[in-house]
């Protein structure tokens, strides 16, 4: 079975967001990058799907060179192979032309399966997938929590939850299935595995947005954190009923 999981190089989640002086970027010069739990967890899928039938993993990405990085992190975890579709520096591609150009690559490899991240970890969007498989013409599942492939490696069960109702779909392969984190738990990287990906040849393939289809900033701002104030009740056994007062409303008394 040979898979093919789309990541995406991603800020690192838990700092502070701070915008560029012209408010066009992120400044990200204190912060690293990573991809998302999502991706991870659908690199971690297709490792075992290749363990239990055989074949390869080849991580794709779009983005800028250092976005070699993140795939040589996926190649640790046990991917067999990466590509890096190159953009220019600056660069900003939406949905459609991500789809459009991840499937140059999905189109050509001949791959059983393809798995993305139900969504962006930045952005926030969930049309890659779904445009992705689209583009292929191949059956297309979300938000996937459990994947099950038959013995004759020629359909999957993928399971989701929606609302609080288990979904579970059968898709003949090849097929496209987003999935999110939690569908299983990621490995950590072997002292082998990075030593592989760190002599690992990439495939760098050059892409440019298409005329007039690529995004242009207008401008960015981080919204105002709520401001949160401390109220005093009293001081001394002043303060006591109000203090009992505020317990009752907290119901932590009875």
């Amino acid at each position: 079975m040979d898979v093919l999981v789309c990541v995406k190089r991603v800020p690192t989640v838990g700092g502070a967001i701070t915008v560029s002086a012209d408010g066009l970027s992120v400044d990200t010069r204190m912060s690293g990058f990573t991809i998302s739990p999502h991706e991870e967890c659908a690199v971690e899928e297709a490792v075992r799907l290749v363990e239990r039938f055989g074949g390869s993993v080849t991580v794709v990405t779009l983005g800028p060179a250092e976005a070699e990085e993140q795939l040589r992190s996926c190649l640790a975890l046990g991917a067999s192979a990466a590509v890096l579709l190159e953009t220019p520096a600056g660069a900003e591609f939406g949905p459609a032309a991500t789809a459009e150009a991840l499937h140059s690559v999905a189109a050509d490899g001949g791959f059983d399966l393809v798995l993305l991240g139900n969504e962006a970890a930045d952005t926030g969007d969930y049309q890659v997938g779904i445009r992705l498989a689209h583009l292929l013409g191949r059956p297309v599942a979300t938000g996937i929590k459990a994947l099950t492939v038959d013995e004759e490696g020629t359909s999957a069960a993928a399971r989701r939850e929606y609302r609080g109702v288990a979904e579970t779909y059968t898709l003949p392969l090849p097929c496209v299935l987003t999935v999110r984190e939690g569908i299983n738990l990621p490995r950590y990287p072997s002292l082998p595995g990075r030593l592989r990906a760190k002599r690992a040849v990439i495939s760098r393939v050059p892409v440019s947005p298409v005329a007039g289809a690529a995004l242009r900033t207008m401008a960015l701002r981080v919204p105002a954190a709520a401001r949160r104030e401390a109220t005093v009740l009293g001081h001394g056994v002043d303060a006591v009923p109000a203090l009992v007062s505020v317990l009752a409303e907290l119901g932590v008394l009875s």
